[in-house]
């Protein structure tokens, strides 16, 4: 049948082009006749006889062509295939689709395989659109379509203007080839699968190679959480980031890299997020990933190590500097028995003692600082420590600046040195003076308040969990501290003031105090709204009182002798500036002093004295054998002679060590011969 139908129409084909042609040979031949049938010749009756047949011929001629052409066009239209019966008839999946993805029609096979959808899937058929544009331009394409079960092969086949065959026929066997190089990137989907759909970090598809300027196609949920807001119709990567941001990732991943890229959204300034790329063909995919938290606690380690190294540093300069100052104070002492009152000397002397100790203070400072000074602990009333303190501290405020304190109820008590605490809390005070009084006065507020761990790590509180804890804070409405030098304001000697109106050891020994209390400082500043500081300190609860037990009978030597003013000493220091002042000044007041310049020395000394030796002073770090040791090593030597430890460390620095040790004192330095020979004779009698 469709060969007859094929030659009927070829047979129409010719006549209809033989017909024109006969029309206008037609004519013609009427317009020749024409001439002698006009003229009065002899042939005109002949002429006009001939013009007449040539019309009826005529007349006939282009009648036939008319009823030739409606058959024609009426066969043509029959002729015209039915292509949803086409896709019906196919056994394999086929659906009829026209350009904008739209579908005419399909089959059953298509139905179960794809869905009752009226429009080609993405999640399916992601390649769907590039491949009847394909078509559309060579007449037939193909892609892999990703559906599940076996592979199949998407074809498409243009039939007219905007329609479209398209079949999902099974996918040939992929011929054997070498296998490809892990390091080779896959193929980047058109389309969010379900496992980046539900992933806590950010995924997005992007249109085009460009994944900063081309536009944001699908996201995720997560993505609107990283990103602070999701992406608007058009928007694209870049727009979503800040500039310095986007600019240093462009220019790695034009380098070749591929991520991470540090990135900061526009819409969370105080984040920072991971940005990963993967391009491939005119499509990219963005992973973001939130490492805010990270970035915080690598930051809180990056400022913990430092401080712990300035403290250190600091530590061991104020040991060092310790020293010196004890050497001063003694030779000081020894002049000014030289030159009493009334001395032409004697004031010169008093202004070296007065600037001697003014550098004793800093020195101290700095071992605050570093956590490297001995603390006196007992049980403050928050409420009543800091009602003394602003008492004090009023005075010490203009009349342009004001004061106002605050005290929350059932207030708790905290385990402290009272006279460092109190230190750290003026501190803060004068500092937040000096910043109110800068732009001609205000208002200081000192507030302290009972906490739960949920309160503090609102309020900034980033430390370790403690349960409560007690909330001293101090705030002011001054010009702020720029971001810029917020961290560096606990460094030591770092100060914004004018050369000569501060040392730069204020926050530095606040930090100190509140970290060797166990507590925790968090300051708040916004640039033209004040600065808040908050100290976090441990609630101390306080035991059930039980009746002591009567105290032990004091232990005294075998072997009482008369020491008043009198007794043998061993003096081990490695500073010679310091051991030969004090030894000489102990001299001076009738003792007998063996020097010692290391541990060594005088473990030989003590085996060369032993149960000679009515006391022992040490300095606890030395090179080589230290103080600490040195005592375990000679204590056999020493049977129970009192051991005194002098340094610019903290007691708790070797306390430890000492477990067990009785007859021990300390006494920290900077010393000065006074203090020096009342605890000499104070131990003595003790023993």
């Amino acid at each position: 049948m469709a060969d007859v139908a094929s030659g009927r129409g070829r047979r129409r084909g010719r006549a209809g082009l033989i017909a024109p042609v006969a029309v206008t040979l037609l004519v013609l031949a009427a317009l020749l006749a024409a001439e002698p049938a006009l003229s009065n010749g002899p042939l005109q009756g002949l002429a006009l006889g001939l013009v007449a047949v040539l019309a009826i011929i005529g007349a006939f001629a282009l009648h036939a062509l008319l009823t030739d052409r409606a058959p024609a066009q009426s066969a043509a239209g029959a002729a015209t295939p039915d292509y949803e019966a086409l896709v019906r008839a196919l056994a394999e999946p086929a659906a009829l689709v026209g350009e904008d993805g739209v579908l005419d029609a399909a089959n059953e096979a298509w139905r179960e395989l794809v869905g009752p959808h009226r429009r080609l899937q993405r999640a399916a058929l992601g390649d769907a659109p590039a491949l009847l544009r394909a078509a559309a331009r060579d007449g037939q394409a193909s892609r892999d379509a990703a559906l599940p079960g076996p592979g199949r092969r998407l074809e498409a086949a243009r039939l007219d203007a905007g329609r479209f065959l398209v079949r999902l026929s099974p996918a040939p066997a992929p011929p054997s080839a070498p296998a490809q190089p892990a390091a080779m990137a896959a193929p980047v989907p058109a389309s969010l699968d379900p496992f980046a759909a539900a992933s806590p970090f950010g995924a997005a598809i992007i249109q085009g190679s460009d994944p900063f300027a081309g536009g944001i196609l699908e996201v995720n949920e997560a993505w609107a959480a990283i990103a602070g807001a999701p992406p608007g119709a058009g928007e694209t990567l870049g727009g979503l980031l800040t500039d310095a941001s986007r600019a240093d990732a462009s220019q790695r991943l034009a380098a070749g890299g591929a991520g991470p890229f540090e990135v900061t959204p526009k819409a969370r300034p105080n984040s920072v997020a991971h940005l990963y790329v993967s391009r491939l063909d005119g499509h990219a995919v963005a992973y973001l990933v939130d490492v805010t938290e990270q970035k915080q606690m690598q930051a809180q380690l990056a400022q913990s190590s430092k401080m712990q190294a300035i403290g250190q540093l600091a530590g061991g300069v104020a040991h060092d500097f310790n020293n010196l100052l004890t050497a001063i104070l003694m030779n000081l002492s020894e002049l000014e028995t030289r030159h009493p009152l009334g001395d032409p000397s004697f004031d010169g002397l008093s202004r070296i003692r007065e600037n001697a100790l003014r550098a004793a203070g800093l020195v101290g400072q700095l071992l605050t600082f570093s956590r490297k000074v001995t603390v006196q602990r007992e049980t403050l009333d928050v409420g009543e420590l800091i009602s003394n303190v602003t008492v004090m501290l009023r005075r010490l405020l203009p009349e342009s600046v004001g004061m106002d304190t605050d005290y929350g109820r059932n207030l708790p008590q905290i385990r402290a040195d009272r006279q460092q605490l109190e230190n750290a809390v003026m501190n803060l005070v004068v500092n937040a003076r000096d910043a109110v009084r800068s732009k001609g006065g205000g208002v200081i507020s000192v507030r302290a308040a009972r906490l739960s761990e949920a309160e503090a790590r609102s309020l900034g509180y980033e430390g370790q969990p403690m349960g409560e804890m007690a909330l001293i804070e101090v705030a002011d409405d001054g010009p702020g501290i720029p971001p810029d030098v917020m961290p560096k304001i606990f460094d030591p000697f770092f100060t914004t003031k004018a050369v000569g109106e501060g040392t730069g050891l204020g926050l530095a020994t606040v930090y100190g105090i509140v970290k060797q209390m166990d507590g925790w400082i968090a300051p708040i500043s916004k640039p033209g709204e004040g600065a808040i500081f908050r100290i976090f300190l441990p609630v101390y609860e306080p035991p059930v009182l039980v009746e002591p037990p009567p105290p032990a009978p004091p232990k005294g030597r075998a072997a009482a002798r008369d020491l008043s003013g009198v007794g043998r000493i061993l003096f081990v220091e490695d500073e010679d500036a310091v051991r030969k002042v004090a030894a000489r000044l102990l001299k001076a007041r009738g003792y007998e002093v063996i020097e010692a310049a290391d541990g060594e020395e005088a473990l030989v000394i003590a085996e060369e004295n032993a149960g000679q030796i009515d006391l022992m002073i040490s300095d606890v770090i030395m090179p080589g054998l230290d103080g600490p040791h040195l005592l375990k090593a000679a204590r056999p030597y020493l049977a129970g002679a009192p051991v005194m430890f002098i340094s610019g460390y903290a007691e708790a620095e070797f306390s430890k060590v000492l477990e067990g040790e009785e007859g021990v004192s300390f006494l920290p330095k900077p010393i000065d011969i006074t203090v020096l020979a009342e605890r000499v004779k104070q131990a003595l009698q003790r023993a």
